[in-house]
C-alpha cells in the first residue's frame, strides 16, 4: 500500500468537498437509496477496544454462495480522533497490511450514509474501503467500523511542520496539494465522508455543516439551497492556509493571490469551479513535463481524471487542462 498524505473531504481540490464536488455526479449517485442496515452485513467482532495489542477478529464474504473467510486485525495506535468517532491503525495479521479502521457509533434511528458514499466511490484521490464490520460495547452500543486504506500524514501536520520550524512550504507542495499527499510522492488522498451528501435541486440541506474555519458565507448566514461552491470557499481557505506567512510576501508570485481571490469570492456564484481552478496559471508548473519534486522524484499521477470529472467540460478547458504528454491517461476522450 502506497504512503501518502491523507485530508477531510470537506478540504481540497480535484473532488473535495462535504458535497462531492465534481462538475458532473455519476449517475449511480444521483439516484443512491439507502439501504436498512440490516442490509449490511452485521458481523460481532471479538471485542471492541482500540488498545494497542487487542486482536480484532471478524469476517468476510458468506454471501451469493461466497466462502466466509476470518480477517484478524491488530490494534496499533489511535491516529485520529473526530466528533463521532476514532480512527485508529491496525495490522492485518493474515497479509502484514496496514491499515486504518475508523469507528464510529451507530445510532439505530438514522441510515450511515457514510458507508453508502464509501461503497459507491472509485478515485485515485480518495481512500479506498476495503470493508466493513460492526462491533459492540458491554453497554450494548453499536459501533460501524470503516477498514479504509491507511495513509501516515495530513496536510494540516505537514503544514504544521514548516510553521513549527518557522520555514515557508515549498510552493510546489502547495501547488500539489491544492491541485489533488504521500511523503515520497505528494500524492493526495481524501478521507472522511461523514458529512458526504449528493445536493438535488430543490431539495433543502442543513446549514449547520463544515468545519467553522472552512465554511462559506452563504453557510453562516443559513442558506439550505446551497451548490459545491461551498466547497470551493473551503479549497481557497485551505489553499490561503498552505500559504500563510507568505502570501503577502514580495517574492509570492501574483498567480497564488489571483488564485486565492477567484476562490473566496464572497457570492458563490461569481467562484470558479474545480476545474476552472485547475486551469489557472498558478498550476502551469504541474504541466511541466520537466517538473520534478525537491528530491528529484517525478510528480505523482496529476491528469488520471475520471470520465465523470469531465463530463460536459468544453474543448477548451480540456485542452488547457491536459497537456499533452499526459493526454494519454484519459483515453476516452479520444485525443
Amino acid at each position: 500500500m502506497a504512503s501518502g498524505i491523507v485530508v477531510p473531504a470537506s478540504t481540497v481540490g480535484r473532488s473535495s468537498g462535504d458535497t462531492m464536488s465534481v462538475d458532473k455526479l455519476p449517475e449511480e449517485l444521483n439516484e443512491m437509496k439507502i439501504r436498512d442496515d440490516k442490509e449490511m452485513e452485521a458481523t460481532v467482532v471479538d471485542g471492541n477496544e482500540t488498545e494497542t495489542g487487542h486482536i480484532i477478529i471478524t469476517t468476510i464474504g458468506g454471501r451469493n454462495g461466497q466462502p466466509k473467510q476470518t480477517i484478524s486485525y491488530m490494534a496499533e495506535r489511535v491516529v485520529g480522533h473526530g466528533s463521532f468517532g476514532i480512527v485508529f491503525q491496525a495490522k492485518c495479521l493474515e497479509t502484514g497490511e496496514t491499515v486504518a479502521i475508523k469507528k464510529v457509533l451507530q445510532d439505530k434511528r438514522y441510515k450511515n450514509r457514510e458507508l453508502q458514499t464509501m461503497r459507491l466511490l472509485d478515485h485515485p484521490n480518495i481512500v479506498s474501503l476495503k470493508h466493513c464490520f460492526f462491533s459492540t460495547t458491554e453497554k450494548e452500543e453499536l459501533y460501524l467500523n470503516l477498514v479504509l486504506e491507511y495513509v501516515p500524514e495530513t496536510v494540516y501536520r505537514v503544514a504544521k511542520h514548516y510553521s513549527r520550524a518557522n520555514q515557508r512550504m515549498p510552493l510546489i507542495y502547495v501547488k500539489l496539494y491544492t491541485y489533488q499527499v504521500n511523503p515520497h510522492t505528494h500524492q493526495l488522498k481524501l478521507c472522511d465522508f461523514g458529512s458526504a451528501k449528493v445536493l438535488v435541486k430543490g431539495e433543502p440541506n442543513i446549514s449547520y455543516i463544515c468545519s467553522r474555519y472552512y465554511r462559506a458565507p452563504e453557510l453562516i448566514f443559513g442558506a439550505t439551497e446551497y451548490t459545491t461552491a461551498i466547497d470551493i470557499w473551503s479549497v481557497g481557505c485551505v489553499l490561503a492556509e498552505l500559504l500563510l506567512g507568505q502570501i503577502f510576501h514580495k517574492r509570492m508570485p501574483p498567480e497564488a493571490v489571483d488564485l486565492v481571490s477567484r476562490l473566496l469570492q464572497y457570492s458563490p456564484n461569481l467562484r470558479c469551479t474545480a476545474l476552472e481552478a485547475c486551469i489557472h496559471p498558478f498550476f502551469g508548473e504541474l504541466r511541466d513535463p520537466s517538473t520534478r519534486l525537491p528530491n528529484g522524484r517525478p510528480l505523482p499521477p496529476l491528469f488520471n481524471f475520471k470520465s465523470q470529472e469531465l463530463k460536459g467540460a468544453s474543448l477548451e478547458l480540456l485542452a488547457k487542462l491536459l497537456p499533452e504528454h499526459a493526454r494519454k491517461q484519459c483515453p476516452f476522450l479520444g485525443f
